[in-house]
C-alpha cells in the first residue's frame, strides 16, 4: 500500500533508488513514481536523476530514466531540455531492457514537453537495432513502432 504523501520522505526513498537489493530499490522507485504522477515533489532531484542516468549500472539508469518522464509535466525549469541529448542515447543503451524501457517513456516526455517530440522522433528513427541479438531486436524494433505511433497521435497537428 502507498504511504500518504506526506509520511513519504523522498530523500530517503531517492537514496533506496541505488541500494543493492533490487527489491528495496524497486520499491523506492514506486513510491516515487507514482508521488511524480501527483505532486512535483520528487522534481527537485532532477540534476541528481540526470547524474543517474549516467550510471554503470542499467538497473539505476532505467529507473533515473523512468523518473525523468515522469517528471516531465513539471519542468518548469527545462531541465529535461538541458539534458535530452543524453536521455535519447539510451534509446540504444548497451543493455536491451534499458533501452526498451527508455523507448516507452519517450511519449510520456513527448507529450509533456511537446518542443521536443521532433527531436525525439528523430532519434527514435535514427536507432538502428542491429546492435542486439537476435531474439531482441524485433522486440526493441515494436517498441520504437510503437512509441512513434503514440507521440504523433498525442502531438498537436503538423508538429511531428
Amino acid at each position: 500500500m502507498v504511504q500518504p504523501m506526506e509520511k513519504i520522505d523522498i530523500a530517503k526513498n531517492f537514496e533506496l533508488l541505488s541500494d543493492k537489493d533490487n527489491n528495496t530499490a524497486y520499491k523506492a522507485l514506486q513510491v516515487l513514481q507514482d508521488l511524480s504522477e501527483k505532486t512535483d515533489a520528487v522534481y527537485p532531484y532532477m540534476d541528481q536523476l540526470g547524474d543517474m542516468m549516467d550510471s554503470d549500472h542499467s538497473y539505476i539508469r532505467t529507473r533515473a530514466l523512468t523518473l525523468i518522464a515522469y517528471n516531465a509535466k513539471w519542468d518548469q525549469d527545462y531541465k529535461i531540455d538541458e539534458m535530452i541529448d543524453r536521455y535519447l542515447q539510451h534509446i540504444m543503451d548497451e543493455k536491451p531492457i534499458t533501452a526498451r524501457q527508455c523507448i516507452k517513456l519517450l511519449p510520456m516526455i513527448a507529450k509533456s514537453k511537446p518542443d521536443l517530440a521532433e527531436g525525439i522522433t528523430a532519434a527514435l528513427n535514427r536507432a538502428d537495432v542491429s546492435r542486439y541479438t537476435g531474439s531482441m531486436q524485433p522486440l526493441v524494433y515494436k517498441d520504437i513502432q510503437k512509441a512513434l505511433k503514440e507521440i504523433k497521435s498525442s502531438a498537436p497537428l503538423g508538429a511531428v
